[in-house]
């Protein structure tokens, strides 16, 4: 799952930022200010939203430290600020920044600007991470989805996908238990198309049901809001 820090000290645009990220597919952490998030481990984060406008260090502050250091420098940056004169915005880019969002802005904006960013991202692009050296699987009960290798295999026999279906599960199985919209679904599994339809989604999943055979059930569906991948009671 793609990771995001939002370092903001306006705790509102904290709140309003997270719970829309997560419930975009993301996992969120906040700072209040960029001392705090120099206090975390910045190197795992995929993508850092930054307020330029911060007590005693600003977000450019904070991003040209960033930017100097070898274990963050390639972390894509978007500020989010009410600087929004040209000049302030040439600085930001002249920083490094991949995108400059000014306030008040739209959510569904910002989530479309995370998403363009984090396309270029791979799920498993995270060299100074600590994880255990199989965090590229995805393991439920003999099921396995090897996001590196591109395999799929049920109790050691491998299952042939499309790429649809791959990215479907792997989605799915990353975000255990977690119920996501058709639409969201869509957003993070056909992002290369223009126009998908709903039932493309239904359709996928009744495929991908059918391959997994044993596990089939692990793909739940909730009436009227989607689907999730959980294991069976």
């Amino acid at each position: 799952m793609k990771r995001i820090l939002v370092v903001d000290d306006e705790e509102d645009i904290c709140e309003i930022l997270k719970f829309n990220l997560e419930f975009a597919g993301y996992e969120v952490d906040v700072a209040f200010s960029a001392e705090e998030a120099l206090l975390l481990n910045i190197s795992s984060y995929h993508l850092l939203l930054l307020d330029v406008m911060m007590g005693e260090m600003s977000g450019f502050s904070l991003a040209a430290q960033l930017k100097k250091n070898d274990s963050t420098a390639h972390i894509p940056i978007i500020f989010v600020t009410a600087k929004d004169a040209e000049n302030d915005m040439l600085t930001g880019f002249n920083l490094g920044a991949d995108d400059y969002v000014s306030k008040p802005f739209r959510v569904s904006e910002i989530l479309a600007r995370v998403k363009a960013i984090l396309r270029r991202v791979p799920l498993h692009d995270n060299p100074t991470s600590s994880l255990p050296n199989n965090d590229h699987l995805c393991e439920c009960d003999g099921l396995v989805v090897d996001e590196i290798s591109m395999l799929v295999k049920l109790n050691e026999q491998e299952i042939v996908l499309t790429k649809k279906e791959f990215v479907l599960l792997l989605f799915l199985m990353k975000n255990e238990g977690k119920v996501f919209s058709r639409e969201q679904i869509i957003e993070q599994v056909w992002t290369d198309d223009v126009t998908v339809l709903e039932r493309s989604v239904d359709v996928t999943v009744a495929r991908l049901r059918k391959k997994i055979g044993s596990h089939a059930d692990y793909i739940v569906s909730r009436s009227g809001y989607g689907y999730c991948f959980k294991k069976p009671n």
